[in-house]
This record gives structure tokens, C-alpha cells and sequence, in this order.
């Protein structure tokens, strides 16, 4: 009963994780955005403390439960393990293994000392909601649009509208080839051996692994009820269940409860250990200590984080634009300052899923690596849209209303004359002053105080809050006649 009750959870939580990455309709978020907010890390950078505490004292409670029902990239493992035990001669194939400790902590230190560094970037390449994340956003969701727009071709040829096409583009081949490799190393892995990832790279894993040593409820063996078939030892995906000492590893148990069905001799109980008497004069154990390391990092860790469209308008070939080289990268409002957003975004790809105009992309500079910019070559950042900094878990973009989206800067518009086809091609064009919505673009005359000469366009730098709305309609190709610089730090109008 409690396997099925933790598989019906499990089911649950990643079917809703996984929606709001596939989701492109806005419908989802008000539903289940809370999962997100759910997970460790993104809880962790977030201060949410309520979060953490209660994530925490769930593990001290029944073990490592979130591991096996709110993570998704561990119920992705558990999918993957499942599939591969349907083969024949499959399903009891795995063995008791010991722990590679060097491996766990090692990763845990190294992820420690790059957060602490200011490097969220590469240390979420193994943080478990990021990297589903990635694999969600770069991997299922092109699958989910294009059986969208099949759906909508079909909708279409039988006059009916109920469904509409959507675009399906590669944001960014660096951040698509890491999910590719993530994948595939998860995959293979979990293929194998089950949760090797989740007990070996996983730092989350590591730190709730540390806490679950002491979890008051744990799978315990009954040594006299015990027959020595090693069923249980088999069946167990995380490899830590020795019945030749009749020892549980419970720092690697994911309380999956897959050894309590297993079980035909009722020798297997989810319940509080029997204390063990202590030698007179024994020291602490490692497990111990690694416990205390282990918290100290992670409290150290929040300590140092609180501190911290085709178109031409007749008046030019259609052709794709060229991103500008920005000296200053556009970074979402609401993240407030470039610093801010680099040390707390750990490159999810949640705000990319449902940034509804394509503005939203994965970087693929180096001090930024897979972390969301601007970019507005398939549209621009609408006023009256918050959703990024609605659906943000980390507190990387803080929520904001679209009052004070629509004062806040986060950018510079920039008029280039040598790209403008007012010059270039003789014509009339006043674009960029038409869209924008802040009115800080005017169209004046190249010659002061001659009516007849070409007018071209003046940026009120009081005025415009870089959404590049001016940006995004420009005409001129392949590069534009007026691009947003970025703000380093935002500020309101």
C-alpha cells in the first residue's frame, strides 16, 4: 500500500512539473506552478524558508521522500528503471553495491564552492530541477508542440479552431546539447542501475542523503523473519540494502518502498529502528560528522546567497536579422540587477518555456552560460506580460506587476545611422516611433529646422524602458537600425 501510494504522488508531481515546462498556453501556471516552488535548491537560493524547513523535517520524518515523489528528474530515472525491468529476466537485477563516498561528497564540496563563487551556472549542470529543467524544455516540448500543431492542422481542415499552431525553435544548440548529454548519461544510467545519478552526482540527493541517516521512520529489516532470498536486495534501484549483514544504507534509500512489496516473508517494516547499543567509549560515527559538514555548507551556502516575426513594411528584403553584439546583456525584468540574477538563476528554462514572445533565450556566454537573456528577433518584451517572474522558483526574477513593469528599465535603446534605411535607401519609416510604448522614440528632421529633410529618430533615454518593441519592428537587414543596449542594474522611471 505505501509503494502505491507513493507511486500515485510520484505520478502526480512530475506529470504537473513537467506541464509547466510543455505549456504554452498560460493555463498551467496558476494550477501547478507551486511544484516548482517546491524544490529544494530553487527553495534554497529563493529564501524560502518555509520550503526548506518543511522539505527538511520530511526527510528526518520518512527519509528521502522527496527524491522519489516531488523531484522529477528522479521519477524520470524511476520511468526509465521501470521501462527496462519489463524486458525478461530483468526485474530483480540489481545488487548491493558500496557507497562511493569520495564521488558524493566530492561533488557536494565542488557544488558548494561554485555556488558560493558566484558559478550557479555550472553548478546546476547537476542540479536535479534544473537539468529536468533543460530536458524538459529543450527535448519534450518540441515533441508536445508539434503534436499540437498536428492537431491543429487537423482542427483546420475540419473548420474548426479549437487548437492553434504554435512555433517550435531551437533557442539555443549549447543549451540543447547539454540536455541531450544530461539525458543520456541519466538515461543510461538509471537503464542500468538504477539511482546511481541520485546517489552519486545528485548533491540534493547527497545533502537529504546526510539528513535521512537520522529520518525516524526508515525500512527496517527483521533478521529473524528474514529468509536470506535477496529479494529485496534485487529489487532495490538505489543498491543499498546488503542482506548478508542484514544492513540498509538509509543515506542512499530513496524511500521508494519497492523492498517492502518485494518482500514475501513480511521481514521488511517502514518503521522506527530499535536503538542499537553503544560501545563505552565510541566516538562519533563519519556519518556523523559528514552529517554536521554537510549542514554547515548548505547554511553556509543560503548565508552567502542572502548577500547577494517576418515582416518589412515594404521597405526592405525579408531576411533574418542578426542579433547585436551587446556590451551589457539584457537580463528579465524583475531580476533587478545582472549580479543578482547570475547568482541566484541556476538556468531551469522555466521562464524561457512560457515567455509567450520568444524574447526569453538561453546564453551562450561563458559568465552566463544557459541562463536566460533578451533577445528580440521574434518579438519584444510586452509591458502588460510578468509571466517569467511569476513562474521564476529561485528568486532569480522577482515577481512584479505590470505597473511597475511598465516604469521599470532594464534597457537602452541605441539608434545606429549607418543602418537606418531613412539614409541607406532614401525612404520614410518612423517604425520604431510608431511601436513604442512608452513614447520615448520622436522622429525629427536630419537638419534642424528644415521641414524637408529626412526625419530620423531620437531616443528619450528618460522615457524608454528597453523592451524592444523599436528593436523588433526595424526594417533595416540584417542588422537593425536601433538595438537595446542592456542595464547592469535596473531602475524605475
Amino acid at each position: 500500500m505505501l509503494r502505491k501510494i507513493r507511486v500515485a504522488l510520484a505520478v502526480a508531481f512530475f506529470a504537473a512539473v513537467t506541464l509547466l515546462f510543455l505549456d504554452f498556453s498560460g493555463t498551467v501556471q496558476p494550477l501547478f506552478g507551486w511544484t516548482a516552488k517546491l524544490q529544494f535548491l530553487p527553495a534554497l537560493l529563493a529564501l524560502n524558508v518555509g520550503v526548506v524547513v518543511a522539505l527538511v523535517v520530511l526527510t528526518l520524518l520518512l527519509g528521502r521522500v522527496y527524491c522519489s515523489v516531488i523531484c522529477p528528474l528522479g521519477v524520470m530515472q524511476d520511468v526509465v528503471s521501470w521501462l527496462s525491468a519489463r524486458r525478461k529476466k530483468a526485474r530483480r537485477r540489481f545488487r548491493f553495491s558500496p557507497e562511493m563516498r569520495w564521488l558524493r561528497y566530492g561533488v557536494l564540496a565542488a557544488f558548494v564552492v561554485l555556488m558560493i563563487a558566484g558559478l550557479t551556472q555550472v553548478a546546476a549542470l547537476v542540479a536535479p530541477y534544473s537539468a529536468f529543467g533543460r530536458i524538459a524544455q529543450n527535448l519534450f516540448a518540441p515533441v508536445w508542440a508539434w503534436g499540437n500543431n498536428l492537431l491543429a492542422a487537423v482542427a483546420e481542415a475540419a473548420d474548426s479552431y479549437a487548437f492553434y499552431r504554435t512555433d517550435v525553435w531551437v533557442r539555443s544548440a549549447w543549451t540543447m546539447g547539454v540536455a541531450v548529454a544530461t539525458f543520456v548519461v541519466v538515461a543510461v544510467l538509471a537503464w542500468r542501475s538504477g539511482r546511481t545519478w541520485c546517489n552519486t552526482v545528485c548533491p540534493v540527493g547527497t545533502v537529504l542523503g546526510l539528513l535521512s541517516r537520522y529520518a525516524w521512520l526508515r525500512p527496517v529489516i527483521d533478521a529473524d523473519k528474514c529468509k536470506n532470498c535477496k529479494l529485496c536486495e534485487r529489487g532495490c534501484k538505489s543498491s543499498c540494502i546488503d542482506i548478508s549483514t542484514m544492513q540498509i544504507d538509509h543515506s542512499r534509500c530513496v524511500a521508494c518502498m519497492d523492498c517492502l512489496e518485494a518482500c514475501r516473508h513480511n521481514a521488511l517494516h517502514f518503521a522506527h529502528p530499535a536503538p542499537k547499543p553503544k560501545a563505552q567509549g565510541a566516538q562519533p560515527d563519519a556519518g556523523r560528522r559528514a552529517f554536521l559538514v554537510g549542514a554547515g555548507a548548505a547554511v553556509a551556502t543560503a548565508a552567502v546567497k542572502a548577500q547577494e516575426a517576418k515582416m518589412d513594411g515594404g521597405l526592405a528584403i525579408i531576411e533574418d536579422k542578426v542579433a547585436p553584439e551587446r556590451k551589457t546583456p539584457l537580463v528579465p525584468p524583475g531580476a533587478w540587477s545582472a549580479r543578482h540574477f547570475a547568482q541566484h538563476c541556476t538556468a531551469c528554462q522555466l521562464c524561457v518555456s512560457v515567455c509567450p514572445n520568444g524574447v526569453l533565450r538561453p546564453s551562450t556566454r561563458l559568465e552566463t552560460l544557459m541562463q536566460p537573456e533578451m533577445g528580440f528577433e521574434r518579438g519584444h518584451c510586452r509591458p502588460e506580460c510578468t509571466r517569467c517572474g511569476d513562474v521564476c522558483p529561485t528568486g532569480a526574477i522577482r515577481p512584479i506587476t505590470r505597473e511597475e513593469k511598465s516604469s521599470l528599465r532594464v534597457g537602452q535603446a541605441v539608434w545606429v545611422k549607418k543602418n537606418c534605411v531613412v539614409l541607406t535607401d532614401g525612404v520614410s519609416c518612423g517604425n520604431c516611433a510608431r511601436h513604442c510604448p512608452s513614447g520615448a522614440i520622436q522622429m525629427v528632421p536630419l537638419v534642424e529646422g528644415d521641414e524637408h529633410a529626412p526625419r530620423i529618430p531620437v531616443v528619450n533615454e528618460e522615457r524608454c524602458i528597453g523592451c524592444g518593441a523599436c528593436e523588433h519592428v526595424c526594417p533595416s537587414r540584417p542588422h537593425t537600425a536601433i538595438y537595446v543596449e542592456g542595464r547592469s542594474t535596473h531602475s524605475v522611471m
